[in-house]
């Protein structure tokens, strides 16, 4: 019987080995270690925390935030490096959230009436 445990480091190996792992941390990598867009990216991820937190905080929207969110995305991805990162941050966390739904999806008999 396999141990739950040694197949999760092996998921775990698995996604650091895969494409989607290896271009989002090159990009992240070659994106921060330019101070000035490591600090507009900063800027631009505590905000969009900020953002989150808000809304599960209050289960609503902050206008004035989304808007600020908005429009330093707009003026980030003018830049061709950032608009690479955030695309390839977006195809890592779809293929992450893909693995939680399947661990997800085997559990959901115990929570069957």
């Amino acid at each position: 019987m396999n141990n739950v445990y040694d197949t999760a480091h092996k998921l775990a190996d698995e996604i650091r080995a895969s494409e989607e792992f290896k271009q989002y941390r090159d990009a992240r990598k070659e994106v921060l270690a330019n101070p000035e867009l490591k600090k507009k990216i900063e800027e631009f991820e505590k905000i969009r925390y900020d953002v989150q937190v808000f809304a599960l905080e209050k289960g609503e929207s902050n206008p004035e935030k989304m808007q600020k969110l908005q429009e330093l995305y707009t003026i980030l991805v003018e830049n061709q490096d950032i608009k690479e990162y955030f695309d390839l941050e977006v195809k890592f966390n779809v293929m992450v959230a893909d693995v939680n739904k399947i661990i997800a999806e085997s559990m959901e008999e115990i929570f069957k009436n």
